[in-house]
C-alpha cells in the first residue's frame, strides 16, 4: 500500500524505521533515498489505516525496521527486498495480475497526474532530481490530455480569441 499511495520504492520500504512515520501528520520521513536524499512523503487515508492495521498485527520484536517477516524461522526480523517482491509476485499470479513493486510506484504517479497534481509535486514526492525522469514514470492518459484540451479551449473561447484565426486567414490571402 505505501508502494502504490506513497510512490515508495521496495528498498525504501525495507529501510523504513518505526521512528520515519508520523502518523499525526500522516507523513514518513524517506531516510538515504535514493541518491542519498531525504524526503517527506504523505500518507493517504486508505494507506493510513493499512498501516494501522499493520502496526497492531506486527510482531513485539525489537528491530527497528518497520516492516517484519512475520512467519517461519525468520519470523520478526526486517523483511528484505526478495522478500516484498516475491510476496508481490505471489499476490499478483494469485490475482492474475502482471504487476511488481516498481509499477506500483508508475500507478501512484500516474494517478497523481491524471488527479492534476502539478509534476514538480510529483517529482518531489518521487524524489526525482530530473524533472524528465518524472515525466517518463507518469504516462498521461487519454482521460487527462482530454480534460487539459476542453479546459484550455474553452478559456480560449470564453476570451472570444480569433487571433490565430484571424493571423492565419491573413496569412493564407497573403
Amino acid at each position: 500500500m505505501l508502494m502504490l499511495r506513497c510512490g515508495l520504492r521496495v528498498e525504501e520500504i525495507t529501510h523504513l524505521r518505526l521512528q520515519d512515520l508520523d502518523l499525526t501528520q500522516r507523513r514518513i520521513l524517506v531516510s538515504c533515498g535514493k541518491g542519498g536524499k531525504d524526503r517527506i512523503v504523505y500518507i493517504s487515508h486508505d494507506a493510513h489505516q493499512a498501516l494501522l492495521s499493520y502496526l497492531k498485527s506486527r510482531s513485539s520484536s525489537k528491530a527497528r525496521e518497520l516492516f517484519l517477516v512475520s512467519k517461519g524461522s525468520y519470523r520478526g526480523t526486517p523483511i528484505s527486498v526478495r522478500g516484498i517482491q516475491k510476496r508481490i509476485e505471489y499476490y499478483a499470479r494469485k490475482a492474475g495480475l502482471k504487476i511488481s513493486c516498481h509499477h506500483l510506484r508508475h500507478t501512484m504517479a500516474t494517478q497523481l497526474l491524471n488527479a492534476d497534481a502539478d509534476l514538480v509535486t510529483i517529482q518531489d514526492l518521487l524524489g526525482h532530481t530530473r524533472i524528465k525522469t518524472t515525466q517518463r514514470y507518469a504516462r498521461i492518459s487519454n482521460l487527462k490530455v482530454q480534460r487539459d484540451y476542453y479546459k484550455a479551449m474553452e478559456v480560449i473561447l470564453q476570451k472570444g480569441d480569433r487571433t490565430s484565426f484571424d493571423s492565419v486567414v491573413v496569412a493564407q490571402r497573403a
